[in-house]
């Protein structure tokens, strides 16, 4: 299941995980009170530029920023593009 979208330099498209539903004491969370998600999974990585490698690969799960990146929808799922300076840690 390949996505079509290929970033380019340092740019990293990530498919965020889902926000939590509920609590782990069972409280149920609406809609207005989820916060936005901060982890997800590294769906396809740019090459990098001339003086910079790129440390993550695809497949990897990511810690970023909070409103880091840019939101985009393509075939109906829900992606983020960034740099590779706005992911805070490989989880």
């Amino acid at each position: 299941m390949g996505v079509s979208i290929k970033p380019l330099a340092d740019r990293v498209l990530i498919e965020p995980v889902a926000a939590e539903t509920k609590t782990a004491s069972g409280i149920y969370i609406p809609d207005t009170a989820k916060e936005k998600p901060q982890k997800g999974k590294v769906v396809a990585v740019g090459n990098g530029k001339k003086d910079h490698d790129m440390t993550v690969s695809v497949g990897d799960t990511v810690l970023y920023s909070k409103y880091g990146g840019t939101e985009l929808k393509h075939d109906g799922v829900d992606y983020l593009i960034m740099r590779e300076d706005d992911i805070l840690a490989i989880v």
